[in-house]
């Protein structure tokens, strides 16, 4: 199970988690958000990553021309959509050479049926918990639902994920293919807990 590490920010923080060799480091570039990126990174922060170690930029109903824009400036290699992008955005996007995840927000209950008119134009699903904020909200949705899933599509489990819940992941029938952990490992909105991130990627890769 890989592992992406959300809501990246301060540059020294990002080498410190870099060197963890999670597979993605997320970047929001969404001016709404708590973690919003800019303008603490640059591309200097992001051009000396480790090997292996993907870039993935999250938006929120951005135009196709800030995306791409944004993508090259920071050698994004990933897309997350976080907002009310069409499945037309979505595969643009994807032509582009970019690989895109479509995030949905999950309640007390979802309808699996919104997937199908994005299987063709994505390469990864993002299941998040509905909350006040896109992401970010500190709150596990029920992953029972996840033993519903019907589609072929690797997929991220983001939501409230923390060293107590982690554990839980063995309970769903079919496994994310990636988790996405952002607020359970912070001392502040944009400054991950480097010794507790250190613990998640040991207790996931063991």
């Amino acid at each position: 199970m890989k592992i992406k590490v959300c809501g990246m920010r301060e540059p020294e923080n990002i080498q410190q988690v870099a060197a963890l060799q999670p597979d993605y480091l997320g970047f929001i570039f969404f001016s709404g958000s708590r973690r919003y990126a800019l303008p603490g990174i640059d591309a200097s922060s992001l051009a000396n990553l480790p090997a292996g170690v993907q870039r993935v930029g999250v938006f929120v109903n951005e135009t196709t021309t800030v995306i791409l824009d944004l993508a090259r400036q920071y050698n994004l290699e990933l897309v997350q959509l976080h907002g009310s992008e069409t499945p037309a955005q979505c595969l643009e996007l994807q032509q582009t050479g970019l690989k895109v995840i479509k995030v949905f927000s999950v309640g007390e209950s979802f309808n699996f049926d919104v997937l199908a008119p994005f299987e063709n134009t994505c390469d990864f699903f993002l299941f998040d918990t509905k909350g006040k904020e896109h992401g970010g909200n500190g709150f596990v949705f029920d992953w029972e639902q996840l033993n519903q899933y019907p589609s072929p599509k690797p997929y991220f489990l983001s939501g409230g994920l923390n060293l107590e819940n982690i554990s839980g992941i063995k309970s769903i029938r079919r496994k994310p293919f990636a988790i996405d952990v952002n607020s359970g490992f912070e001392l502040q909105p944009g400054l991950k807990e480097v010794e507790k991130l250190k613990r998640l990627m040991e207790q996931v890769k063991s």
